[in-house]
């Protein structure tokens, strides 16, 4: 494995709490998967075999409803991991997980995980802040797309996007804007309508480029449409 991909792994929320020597043999039992773009890495029902970190590209993890809608519940990039839950429990996955971009992700198997976890408590500690974070992440995101208009979701998507946390930037999107739509609990013409609304904060897109005259506009917009119960966008 190359260095880089290590380091991606010891830093992630998963592995980031657990001893080097224990990392590294979970490591010897894992595996890199190469996936390309729309390629399925496991369907909703399967059975949870292994847990998985991303090392590069972008995840789509969404969820069948009864009706037929597709949900997407979330996305995930480089150091991000998912499956925890489902493998431990020795369930089934509860969400497909598609490749939004080509990407790279690392899968250890669930049972290697679970004989570690009977004698290292470091390890069981890792995986419940993984499955704690997850859940966290669950609640802001209903948070948001039930509290927040569509602009202050979208201008804090593109926050968190930024290469720098003052002043003017650039960056590109990191997929299509459908995903994105579907990711903000939006529809493709609110998204559009959105970009439209930011134009006046100084942020214009094309043809997946965004540029930002100013980020601290940015921030002002977010903080000025969150409620007062609501803590601000940092200016830090």
């Amino acid at each position: 494995m190359k260095q880089y991909d290590l380091e991606t792994l010891r830093s992630s929320v998963l592995f980031q709490d657990v001893p080097l020597v224990l990392l590294d043999q979970l490591i010897t039992h894992g595996s890199k998967r190469r996936l390309a773009r729309g390629e399925t890495l496991f369907v909703q029902g399967d059975k949870a075999l292994c847990l998985y970190v991303v090392l590069d590209g972008w995840v789509k993890l969404s969820r069948l409803k009864q009706s037929g809608e597709d949900i997407v519940v979330a996305v995930y990039t480089k150091g991000e991991s998912f499956g925890e839950a489902a493998a431990l429990m020795g369930g089934i996955y509860p969400v497909t997980v598609e490749a939004a971009e080509d990407s790279i992700v690392y899968q250890v198997s669930a049972k290697n995980i679970s004989e570690a976890i009977r004698t290292n408590p470091d390890l069981a500690m890792a995986m419940l802040a993984a499955t704690f974070r997850h859940n966290h992440e669950l609640v802001l995101e209903i948070e948001d797309i039930k509290g927040h208009t569509a602009a202050q979701r979208l201008a804090t998507f593109l926050v968190a996007l930024a290469p720098v946390t003052h002043g003017p930037c650039s960056f590109a999107l990191p997929y299509d804007k459908g995903l994105i739509a579907a990711r903000l609990g939006m529809k493709p013409e609110s998204l559009s309508r959105s970009f439209a609304n930011l134009r006046a904060n100084g942020v214009t897109v094309q043809r997946g480029n965004v540029t930002v005259n100013d980020l601290d506009t940015l921030k002002a917009l977010i903080n000025a449409e969150r409620g007062p119960k609501q803590k601000p966008i940092p200016h830090t």
